[in-house]
Protein backbone atom coordinates (compact mmCIF):
# COMPACT_ATOMS: atom_id res chain seq x y z
CA UNK A 1 0.00 0.00 0.00
CA UNK A 2 1.05 3.57 -0.64
CA UNK A 3 0.22 7.00 0.70
CA UNK A 4 -0.66 9.64 -1.87
CA UNK A 5 -2.25 13.02 -2.45
CA UNK A 6 -4.95 13.42 -5.10
CA UNK A 7 -3.59 15.86 -7.69
CA UNK A 8 -6.55 15.80 -10.06
CA UNK A 9 -8.94 13.74 -12.11
CA UNK A 10 -8.59 11.96 -15.41
CA UNK A 11 -11.36 12.05 -18.02
CA UNK A 12 -11.58 9.53 -20.85
CA UNK A 13 -14.42 9.63 -23.35
CA UNK A 14 -13.52 6.20 -24.77
CA UNK A 15 -12.80 3.30 -22.44
CA UNK A 16 -13.54 -0.35 -21.85
CA UNK A 17 -17.23 -0.82 -20.93
CA UNK A 18 -16.24 -2.51 -17.65
CA UNK A 19 -14.88 0.79 -16.27
CA UNK A 20 -17.70 3.05 -17.49
CA UNK A 21 -18.91 5.31 -14.69
CA UNK A 22 -15.83 4.92 -12.50
CA UNK A 23 -13.94 8.01 -11.37
CA UNK A 24 -10.23 8.02 -12.24
CA UNK A 25 -7.83 10.03 -10.08
CA UNK A 26 -4.28 11.27 -10.62
CA UNK A 27 -2.41 10.61 -7.37
CA UNK A 28 1.11 11.69 -6.37
CA UNK A 29 2.75 9.31 -3.89
CA UNK A 30 4.03 10.60 -0.53
CA UNK A 31 6.83 9.58 1.83
CA UNK A 32 6.39 9.18 5.61
CA UNK A 33 6.83 12.93 6.14
CA UNK A 34 4.14 13.80 3.57
CA UNK A 35 6.57 14.98 0.88
CA UNK A 36 5.89 13.98 -2.72
CA UNK A 37 8.16 11.22 -4.02
CA UNK A 38 7.92 12.19 -7.69
CA UNK A 39 5.81 9.17 -8.66
CA UNK A 40 2.32 9.66 -10.10
CA UNK A 41 -0.34 6.97 -10.40
CA UNK A 42 -3.73 6.80 -12.09
CA UNK A 43 -6.13 5.04 -9.71
CA UNK A 44 -9.80 4.14 -9.65
CA UNK A 45 -11.68 5.82 -6.80
CA UNK A 46 -13.55 3.45 -4.48
CA UNK A 47 -14.26 5.97 -1.69
CA UNK A 48 -15.19 9.36 -3.18
CA UNK A 49 -11.84 11.09 -2.65
CA UNK A 50 -11.34 14.67 -3.79
CA UNK A 51 -8.47 16.81 -5.02
CA UNK A 52 -5.82 17.55 -2.34
CA UNK A 53 -6.98 14.74 -0.05
CA UNK A 54 -4.38 12.32 1.32
CA UNK A 55 -5.35 8.77 0.42
CA UNK A 56 -4.30 5.14 0.78
CA UNK A 57 -3.63 3.27 -2.47
CA UNK A 58 -3.51 -0.44 -3.26
CA UNK A 59 -1.84 -1.72 -6.41
CA UNK A 60 -1.70 -4.96 -8.37
CA UNK A 61 -4.09 -7.80 -7.59
CA UNK A 62 -5.03 -6.13 -4.28
CA UNK A 63 -6.50 -3.23 -6.27
CA UNK A 64 -9.20 -5.57 -7.59
CA UNK A 65 -10.45 -6.54 -4.13
CA UNK A 66 -12.80 -3.59 -3.45
CA UNK A 67 -16.53 -3.69 -4.21
CA UNK A 68 -16.02 -1.02 -6.89
CA UNK A 69 -13.09 -2.69 -8.66
CA UNK A 70 -13.92 -6.40 -8.35
CA UNK A 71 -13.59 -8.17 -11.73
CA UNK A 72 -12.51 -4.96 -13.49
CA UNK A 73 -9.20 -4.20 -15.22
CA UNK A 74 -7.62 -2.20 -12.41
CA UNK A 75 -4.00 -1.87 -11.30
CA UNK A 76 -4.44 0.88 -8.65
CA UNK A 77 -7.32 1.91 -6.41
CA UNK A 78 -7.90 4.64 -3.83
CA UNK A 79 -9.36 2.59 -0.99
CA UNK A 80 -9.26 5.01 1.95
CA UNK A 81 -9.09 8.71 2.78
CA UNK A 82 -6.43 9.29 5.44
CA UNK A 83 -7.33 11.23 8.58
CA UNK A 84 -3.91 11.03 10.25
CA UNK A 85 -0.72 9.00 10.61
CA UNK A 86 2.02 8.61 13.20
CA UNK A 87 5.58 7.35 12.92
CA UNK A 88 7.43 6.36 16.09
CA UNK A 89 4.77 8.00 18.24
CA UNK A 90 5.09 11.32 16.38
CA UNK A 91 2.12 12.58 14.43
CA UNK A 92 3.26 13.29 10.87
CA UNK A 93 -0.09 14.23 9.34
CA UNK A 94 -3.55 15.18 10.55
CA UNK A 95 -6.20 15.98 7.97
CA UNK A 96 -7.92 18.79 9.86
CA UNK A 97 -4.76 20.50 11.12
CA UNK A 98 -3.28 20.35 7.59
CA UNK A 99 -6.42 22.09 6.29
CA UNK A 100 -6.21 24.76 8.98
CA UNK A 101 -9.21 23.51 10.95
CA UNK A 102 -9.71 22.30 14.48
CA UNK A 103 -8.96 18.70 15.38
Amino acid sequence: MLLGRVAGTLVSSRKDPSIEGLKLLLVRTLDLDGAETGQSIVAMDAVGAGVDEVVLLAQGSSARQTEVTRDRPCDAVVMAIVDSWEVGGEERFHKYRAAGGEA
